[in-house]
């Protein structure tokens, strides 16, 4: 009967640990990143007992002394991904956890892809504010950094284009407006004269750059079957503004240009520079293979650093550390690679993984824990009832 409340002890003490993971697990119910866990329950040892009855003997098998209450093991089943509205938090399809690194330089891993960037532009996790790693060159970690990334330099003009039609019977035309940029992001407003050289060489324009009244450089165009000639399609001059380093520039009339017969209505114009201003960072995100892409004011964006992953072969190498982070146990069963490579994941931007958690299942398993308690407890009762009732007839 002792042995009968002890194996009733191991009951209670083995369900109480199954409602704390239970517990563990529905509190974290809207824990982004978070991965369930279930306790592994075994049968404790044995021994044999072998009972003697008349002139004969009889084995039966041996006598258990309870339950035992082993180890958590994780699920990484990939829970729902939910939209949000900050574009640094990220979630990853698929296999893979981010990297992390603390102060003292101790490497985690986490899915809670819930990230900023600090005040010195190093983008880190909310929770603790250790720095999200990247690759780098070499395949190594680095921080993922702002720094130099500030603004975007733009560049100067470099070719002009022009559309429309150059009346054939027009003695001159000016294309006002032409606005170009040079390498600091200033823009300058120059003019482009055509005047008709027929008279010397049929169908022919001599073309000159023009800033206020000054000629700044003169070529010529020469059109066949109302088309700019391959040789002067394309004119190269260069612009030398106060200041500044000289802007080669290429008057380019190869694309929608002609000369045909229209009065003196001449419809050319410019249609685009690709000179581009100097640009502020406005906004940062990262695109499924996990690169940084920033945006400019000006319209541009540029790729920098790729965010690194890690992705376990064993659940044997993953052990919890809290703040939704894992640690290698064994790192020589972990692989680190690259979103959308080597059997990672892609990354979701704008978004995070909630929890795993089975709400249903839990409910279920925590009515299994109650019964296995409430079981086990009357045993124990059972067992004490007997006892004293075997007191009591000792006292008699």
């Amino acid at each position: 009967m002792l042995d009968s409340i002890y194996v009733g002890m191991t009951g209670l003490l083995g369900y109480s640990k199954g409602l704390r993971v239970i517990a563990n697990n529905t509190a974290n119910l809207n824990t982004p990143g978070f991965k369930g866990s279930s306790l592994q329950f075994s049968d404790l040892f044995y021994s044999n007992s072998n009972l003697a009855s008349g002139s004969g003997s009889g084995s039966y098998g041996g006598l258990g002394y309870g339950l035992n209450a082993g180890s958590t093991v994780l699920s990484f089943k990939q829970g729902e991904i939910r939209q949000t509205d900050n574009p640094l938090d990220m979630a990853i399809d698929g296999q893979g956890l981010f990297i992390l690194r603390d102060e003292e330089g101790r490497i985690t891993y986490t899915r809670a892809g819930q990230f900023k960037f600090n005040g010195a532009g190093v983008l880190v996790n909310q929770a603790d504010n250790a720095k999200v790693m990247g690759r780098a060159a070499d395949g190594g970690l680095t921080e993922i950094s702002l720094s130099g990334l500030g603004t975007n330099a733009g560049k100067a003009t470099s070719t002009v284009k022009f559309n429309g039609n150059l009346s054939s019977t027009a003695t001159d035309q000016t294309v006002g407006g032409v606005r170009v940029l040079d390498a600091l992001g200033g823009a300058h407003t120059l003019n482009v004269k055509f005047t008709n050289t027929g008279a010397t060489t049929p169908a022919s324009w001599r073309v000159e750059l023009i800033e206020g009244t000054t000629v700044l450089a003169t070529q010529q165009i020469i059109f066949f079957d109302g088309k700019p000639t391959a040789a002067t399609a394309k004119l190269s001059m260069t612009y030398s503004p106060a200041g500044v380093a000289p802007i080669p520039l290429v008057l380019d009339f190869s694309t929608d240009v002609t000369s045909f017969a229209a009065g003196n209505l001449s419809t050319l114009a410019m249609s685009s520079q690709d000179g581009i201003t100097p640009g502020a960072l406005t906004e940062a995100s990262f695109d499924a293979t996990g690169t940084l892409v920033l945006g400019y004011s000006n319209s541009q964006s540029v790729k920098s650093t790729r965010l690194a992953l890690g992705r376990f072969d064993s659940l044997d190498a993953v052990g919890t550390v809290g703040n939704n982070q894992f640690s290698a146990l064994d790192p020589e069963h972990w692989t680190r690679g690259s979103a959308g490579e080597g059997g990672f994941g892609s990354i979701r931007s704008a978004s995070v993984e909630i929890a795993n958690v089975d709400l249903s299942q839990e409910f279920s398993d925590l009515v299994v824990m109650q019964r296995g308690f409430q079981a086990s407890s009357q045993v124990i009762s059972t067992s004490n009832e007997m006892l004293q009732e075997l007191f009591a007839l000792k006292g008699k």
